[in-house]
């Protein structure tokens, strides 16, 4: 190999510089065209791994903010919840109960998980206080019935009583 100006043969693939700074010997290593092109594919290999593990925690995060709505579907569908049970008390229709029980919880599920859930622990502590009250248990299991009939999407109509008010 040939000397080029400044720069000394150490093997075919390193070259080395020599300099003095302040008084001292350094040597610098130039590399290669070889093993620079080496560095920059690890490099670009190291922000494409970078630019990927970015892009799974958008989509993990993206995932796990549904969660983060819960509590917020949870106490909208409480409230539909109180609406439902406020127009019963309203009413004061006889045989009103199941629409309105069906209604609020169609309501409640209708906001998500959170509403679901909320309108099944309300729903079931309800019956539960109803029950230590004397109510039966043929109509608690027919309250139950139409409970889960508005949770899982069916029309609350389908309970609705003879002349109930369009208000309701």
């Amino acid at each position: 190999m040939q000397s080029q100006r400044g720069l000394e043969p150490v093997s075919s693939s390193h070259w080395i510089r020599r300099r003095t700074i302040k008084g001292v010997g350094v040597k610098d290593y130039k590399r290669s065209s070889s093993l620079q092109l080496e560095e920059r594919i690890l490099e670009t290999s190291a922000t494409m791994k970078l630019l990927l593990a970015g892009i799974v925690l958008i989509f993990i995060a993206g995932s796990e903010a549904q969660w983060l709505n819960f509590p917020v579907q949870a106490v909208q569908g409480a409230g539909d919840m109180w609406r439902a049970y406020q127009d019963l008390k309203e009413s004061n229709w006889i045989k009103g109960d199941k629409y309105f029980h069906a209604r609020g919880n169609y309501e409640a599920a209708q906001r998500g998980p959170g509403g679901v859930w909320a309108a099944e622990v309300i729903s079931d502590l309800r019956e539960r206080m109803n029950g230590m009250s004397g109510q039966g248990p043929e109509d608690e299991a027919a309250d139950q019935a139409a409970n889960r009939w508005g949770r899982s999407g069916g029309d609350p109509n389908h309970y609705r009583p003879k002349g109930l008010p369009e208000k309701y």
